[in-house]
């Protein structure tokens, strides 16, 4: 009989390191991996190692998330400033001396090439956590401009490398966490107020602004090409509109059902552009149809709604904020790609997270499910 306590002794060692972990979010995660993976296989697995790298990457994000899990909250307090500060620096340097690929200049080669506007993905909401954090208790109006500055360096700088999608994102994050910190209405209503003013003015006056010729302020070329597309697709059907009339095609071809795993034409006939990556969404739509497409918004849903929870149940204002910001991080990369990919927003660059390939997206989103899972194991801690 004591031997037999003695051989459980590592079994129960073993589930010590997962105590904590919240169940709900880590199985939610398990079935979108899975979703990924069938995805990336039937989408990639002519498609060189694509599928292998894919598989890979999530592992790796495993690893991540699982470090991050056991990272005490305290020390991601501690960590948010110099996080926060390396990454802008970074951000400089590759204004300065990065490497341009494509037209970009998003890359800076250390050694190996990083992109270090991913490290802001987390770095700005634990930066804009912190600041309030230290706030708590005499949040005056000026606090929220400083937060605003903040997050404008970060912002500004990416959007100049170009990067767009990467710069939402950011933004995003930014802005839930000064929303969730409680920015008031009356700042938050003018600019939602002005930008559905705009938005209907870009719809009725669409002829005249995408004619030849006319140059928008602010966008780049490519960027008021991107968002003259989304209006009529059809103005350049085998050029810049390719992607999204296929991309509509392939969802509009799946049906209810979905064409059957390994099946969808479109995708393997090669019409769907950058199909494993920024386009997934479309392949998945195609071989598992209207009914695969509510199951895997469903996940996403029960995702960001399991990390809200988990924030509202958090022990402090930074662990609170920091855990609704990653929430609203999830909620935006599936709600933009998902929006490009159908035609109703602009193509941006965003990947799926789990079903899109890509090694530092994974990374990211390994940290951030890291963090929501140290989050809720801080509270069940302090129950206890």
């Amino acid at each position: 009989m004591a031997s037999a306590f003695e051989r459980s002794l590592p079994l129960r060692r073993w589930l010590h390191v997962f105590a904590g972990f919240d169940g709900a979010l880590a199985f939610a995660v398990f079935l979108l991996t899975c979703a990924g993976l069938l995805t990336m296989y039937s989408s990639g697995y002519d498609h060189g190692t694509r599928f292998e790298d894919h598989a890979r990457n999530m592992l790796l994000a495993g690893f991540i998330m699982f470090v991050a899990a056991h990272i005490p909250p305290q020390r991601l307090l501690a960590m948010a400033l110099p996080l926060y500060t390396v990454g802008v620096a970074l951000l400089v340097a590759v204004a300065v001396v990065g490497v341009t690929r494509k037209g970009a200049q998003r890359w800076l080669n250390i050694g190996v090439v990083i992109q270090p506007s991913e490290i802001l993905k987390i770095a700005m909401p634990l930066m804009l956590a912190w600041w309030f954090q230290k706030r708590e208790g005499q949040l005056r109006a000026p606090d929220f401009l400083v937060a605003g500055v903040l997050l404008a360096l970060p912002v500004g700088l990416i959007m100049k490398q170009p990067d767009l999608g990467t710069a939402l994102l950011v933004l995003a994050a930014g802005l839930s966490v000064m929303f969730f910190a409680g920015l008031s209405w009356k700042l938050i209503g003018p600019p939602l107020l002005l930008g559905l003013v705009g938005v209907t003015l870009l719809v009725v006056m669409e002829p005249q602004l995408c004619a030849d010729g006319v140059r928008w302020p602010i966008l780049r070329d490519y960027q008021q090409q991107r968002v003259c597309t989304l209006l009529d697709p059809a103005r350049d059907p085998l050029g810049k509109g390719f992607h999204i009339i296929q991309g509509m095609i392939a969802i509009g071809s799946g049906g209810f059902w979905g064409k059957g795993f390994m099946q969808g034409t479109q995708t393997h006939l090669e019409f769907i552009p950058e199909r494993t990556t920024d386009f997934i969404f479309a392949a998945f739509s195609e071989e598992f149809g209207l009914f695969g497409n509510l199951l895997l918004i469903a996940l996403f849903l029960f995702l960001v709604l399991r990390a809200l929870a988990i924030a509202l149940e958090a022990p402090t204002l930074f662990t609170r904020l920091l855990a609704g910001a990653i929430a609203m991080i999830f909620f935006c990369y599936a709600f933009v790609n998902m929006g490009m990919v159908s035609g109703i927003l602009p193509v941006v660059g965003v990947p799926l997270p789990f079903i899109s390939y890509g090694g530092t997206a994974m990374v990211t989103l390994g940290l951030g499910l890291g963090i929501l899972m140290s989050i809720a194991k801080s509270k069940r801690l302090v129950q206890s």
